[in-house]
């Protein structure tokens, strides 16, 4: 294979993508390409999102038609230099095909998604990646671990990564030991005891964020550093309106509106977006959970733990922590992104909203990476 010619091929976002939908090209054939470039628009199942680049060249040849549905790995364009002939792009294009092992590598991996028994009951989770340190993926209020979509796989490319649902989510049991921080953190806890993680790096959104600070508080010898991406926990305020209507909607048309929240482009709420957490929101004791939770945590329309002046002052040295915001949060106050800024490295990402790891993957992945890696 001519090593100048670099392959274009249909991402795979998440454990259950197997096809894509391009909507529309964002680079025209002939453009100069960067890395980290936005390159078009592909429409899963779950959510639109863009693909980026991840090489250098010149966008020679465009084979993906909008609006037509391409398998994962399929050749969707090709990048090359100005002088590599187009008769090499030709022979390229009529003799690709999926790298060998690929497919059986992944049908080899066993199934997407585990179980695991644990003292808060059955949790369902991801894991992803060999070697490298451990990483934990904890998810917001009323999210799942694909709430990780875009982010589990670009960080097993160097760690052994965990997704999971917490109690009362996803697929785990619905069933709160304790509706509270401390109650979900000593779930977080018994999960990574039954899958052997003794000390892992820690990544949670809103929630998560806060349910991450807490287990840091209560056991920093299983914390090897704090990712939080729009975080609860940082300061009192959030849009309780949201809370509220996530928890009460019982239809889409309720639910739609109170889900664009949540994203810059409110384009982005799909229709399975919407069936699915419906889907979830109608399972018995989803109702209950929610609703002690919100009642725990935001019981006054005011977040009730502010925990940022305890991870500012628990450890010496500090721990190593990130933040990451989206600029258009409409959930959570941007300003919060502050509150850890004297120990902490902070980035507040414009052009996205409260799920700034889906709206900005690739910005956010890149920090993630950066930062993993340089904890240790």
């Amino acid at each position: 294979m001519n090593e100048r010619i670099k392959p274009i091929v249909m991402p795979k976002w998440g454990l259950s993508m197997s096809e894509g939908k391009v909507t529309g090209w964002l680079k025209r054939p002939g453009s100069t390409i960067s890395i980290g470039d936005e390159l078009l628009e592909v429409e899963t199942d779950k959510i639109t999102n863009v693909v980026e680049a991840g090489e250098t060249g010149v966008l020679r040849r465009v084979l993906g038609e909008p609006g037509t549905v391409y398998p994962v790995k399929a050749l969707i364009a090709v990048l090359a230099e100005p002088d590599v002939p187009d008769d090499d792009i030709d022979a390229f294009i009529s003799a690709y095909a999926v790298p060998i092992g690929e497919g059986d590598a992944e049908a080899d991996a066993g199934p997407q998604y585990h179980t695991a028994d644990t003292p808060a009951g059955t949790i369902r989770y991801a894991r992803r990646g060999e070697g490298g340190p451990a990483v934990l993926l904890i998810h917001g209020f009323g999210g799942d671990l694909d709430n990780w979509l875009f982010t589990i796989d670009a960080l097993a490319e160097s760690a052994t990564v965990y997704a999971l649902d917490l109690p009362g989510h996803g697929q785990s049991t619905k069933q709160l030991a304790e509706a509270s921080l401390s109650g979900l953190s000593q779930a977080v806890l018994g999960f990574l005891d039954t899958v052997g993680v003794e000390r892992a790096h820690f990544v949670g959104h809103s929630m998560g964020g806060a349910v991450s600070m807490r287990t840091a508080l209560d056991a920093p010898e299983r914390v090897a550093s704090l990712s939080l991406i729009a975080s609860a926990g940082l300061g009192e305020q959030i849009d309780h309106g949201y809370i509220r209507g996530f928890v009460g909607a019982t239809s889409r048309r309720d639910l739609k509106p109170v889900l664009e929240t949540l994203f810059a482009d409110r384009g982005l709420v799909s229709r399975q977006m919407v069936d699915d957490l419906l889907k979830y929101k109608r399972l018995d004791g989803v109702d209950e959970a929610l609703r002690a939770l919100s009642a725990s945590l935001f019981g006054d329309g005011r977040q009730a733990s502010v925990l940022a002046a305890g991870i500012a002052d628990a450890k010496a040295p500090p721990l190593p922590t990130l933040v990451v915001w989206g600029e258009e949060d409409r959930v959570i106050p941007a300003a919060h992104a502050q509150a850890l800024a004297d120990m902490a490295q902070v980035a507040v990402i414009p052009g996205a909203g409260h799920m700034v790891q889906m709206e900005a993957a690739g910005k956010v992945n890149a920090l993630l990476k950066d930062h993993i890696a340089k904890a240790g």
